[in-house]
């Protein structure tokens, strides 16, 4: 018997706001009370934070997690000419950042059960044009960097994370965002660490990098009226900051609290014709989504959400089949991105998810597979 009244969403913000509402309360009246809304101590504070939490040296706070790796890229002097190797099984804003700061993404395919850039083909794409590997830490897994670092280092390439999804993962004991040149971050509201609204971070231990992108999220300003370029604005403002750094306090309980929810996930569903989350053995995984695969993923879905269950599709068209980028070059076939993107399903998963809902979610699965 099925339970269509009963709601699981894919991911519950009203739930985590209850549980932080006296924090939140204070830090938004120490706001408000203070009168400095842009580019105030908060923003400030939290991005000595949020350096300190990732293990870099700087941290710039910007508005969104596209400006953040649209910025880094300007900073590092790439644009128009350049080319950056990139996946295609990423959202959307990962291969615009790219072509927003003047440069060409060039898609290669992903490692089949990571879901990450495969160095192997990232290191067939690279060309006399190419100035930087942008690896995409997905649903909450690091890329395997290594290989991308040594790859990056062999032809004088930077090597920027792009992090959005990753909070707190690592890769080889090295938090994600500090593993690379630069680390990227968006605290869109259902990241790990989000906001009530945009923002993003651009994490480094280049301080010359940390400078430039200081400059160009403030209209090129360096000085009082002076403006060394003719930049946009893309600032994080204060009460974002204040709230981003009462959550930052619970991040990795979070995600402590994410990797029990999928433990529980794989014993339920272990024995099904599923394909289960990898965690590779380079890394831990924060799992912001819990991702599974069948080739029936369609009808699976539709079974989910006629029963009340939020399951989704991360991401159901991927960047080389998109209207925006069909003229984009692909630096390898992407035939494991087009098999992967036809077949992956999100289930719920937030740190205040019941242990009893996900079961029952794990009940609904087994019994599509009449198990």
């Amino acid at each position: 018997m099925t339970s269509a009244a009963l709601e699981i969403p894919r991911v519950d913000l009203t739930a985590q706001w209850e549980s932080l509402r006296p924090e939140l309360d204070l830090a938004i009246e120490r706001v408000l009370a203070n009168g400095h809304y842009i580019l105030g101590p908060e923003v400030e504070a939290f991005e000595a934070e949020f350096a300190a939490y990732c293990g870099a040296a700087s941290c710039v706070a910007t508005g969104s997690g596209t400006d953040a790796l649209r910025l880094a890229l300007i900073a590092y002097g790439i644009g128009p000419g350049d080319e950056v190797v990139t996946v295609s099984q990423t959202a959307v804003p990962t291969v615009a950042a790219v072509r927003s700061a003047g440069a060409t993404p060039v898609l290669v395919d992903v490692d089949p059960y990571t879901y990450t850039m495969d160095p192997d083909r990232a290191a067939s794409a690279v060309r006399t044009a190419t100035r930087a590997l942008l690896p995409v830490h997905l649903y909450g897994q690091c890329a395997d960097m290594d290989p991308l670092r040594r790859l990056a280092e062999r032809h004088g390439l930077r090597l920027v994370e792009d992090a959005c999804q990753a909070h707190g993962a690592t890769c080889r004991g090295v938090r994600a965002g500090s593993i690379g040149d630069a680390g990227c971050f968006s605290f869109y509201p259902t990241k790990n660490l989000g906001a009530y609204g945009d923002g993003g971070a651009v994490v480094t231990d280049d301080e010359r990098l940390a400078e430039r992108v200081r400059t160009l999220r403030n209209h090129g300003l360096t000085h009082d009226y002076v403006h060394e370029s003719a930049a946009g604005n893309s600032r994080l403002d204060e009460l974002q900051a204040a709230i981003l750094r009462v959550k930052l306090a619970h991040l990795d309980d979070w995600n402590e609290r994410r990797r029990v929810l999928a433990a529980a996930y794989a014993e339920l569903l272990r024995d099904l014709p599923l394909a289960l989350p990898r965690v590779a053995d380079w890394g831990e995984h924060v799992f912001h989504l819990y991702v599974i695969r069948s080739p029936q993923r369609d009808e699976l879905l539709s079974h989910l959400r006629e029963n009340g269950v939020g399951a989704g599709i991360h991401y159901p068209i991927p960047a080389h089949r998109q209207p925006a980028f069909s003229d984009l070059p692909s630096g390898s076939s992407l035939a494991e991105t087009d098999r992967a993107t036809a077949e992956l399903l999100s289930l719920p998963m937030y740190p205040e998810l019941r242990e009893d809902d996900l079961a029952h979610v794990a009940e609904l699965i087994r019994a599509f597979f009449g198990s």
